[in-house]
């Protein structure tokens, strides 16, 4: 068990965190979603909150972090999105235009703790973009029948 320590107090307090874009749109590709993991990673260092595990899909973040007892999580999860948002319309001028009134993400967000938990949610988040894409294949919309390689009629 790793436990950490400010002056006076041995803590180890781990929360699974999930957020999404506004309109769960799916803007998490190739270079911005760098750049929103290199600008997530700098917020936390501010905070002195660990990332255990993170993973940034297509249209949600899942975080695993350890927050300290000092920081409510409203608080850092609303200092996570707002600063993050900031900083993503300052790097990215183009995406202003598409997120009217600087809104990059949800208002609402998931959170949960994760107690002894940690390692099958470490594991889950490692997992998730794999899955997600792999639900993605099963959910393809078939135009040519696999089985009599005919055109699909809808609603045959």
């Amino acid at each position: 068990m790793d436990v950490n320590s400010l002056s006076h107090t041995k803590w180890n307090c781990k929360y699974h965190i999930v957020f999404a874009p506004k309109f769960r749109r799916k803007l998490a590709y190739g270079k911005l979603k760098q750049d929103i993991a290199n600008i997530l990673s700098i917020l936390c260092k501010r905070k002195s909150v660990h990332i255990v595990e993170a993973e940034i899909c297509p249209d949600y973040v899942h975080m695993l972090v350890e927050i300290p007892p000092s920081m409510s999580v409203s608080a850092f999860v609303g200092y996570l999105k707002g600063k993050s948002t900031l900083m993503i319309f300052e790097r990215h001028a183009n995406l202003k235009y598409k997120f009217g009134n600087r809104h990059f993400c949800c208002r609402g967000y998931y959170v949960d703790t994760v107690g002894k938990n940690a390692k099958k949610i470490q594991e889950y988040i490692q997992n998730q973009l794999k899955e997600d894409l792999e639900y993605d294949q099963m959910t393809l919309k078939e135009y040519i029948d696999p089985f009599t390689g005919e055109p699909v009629i809808a609603n045959k």
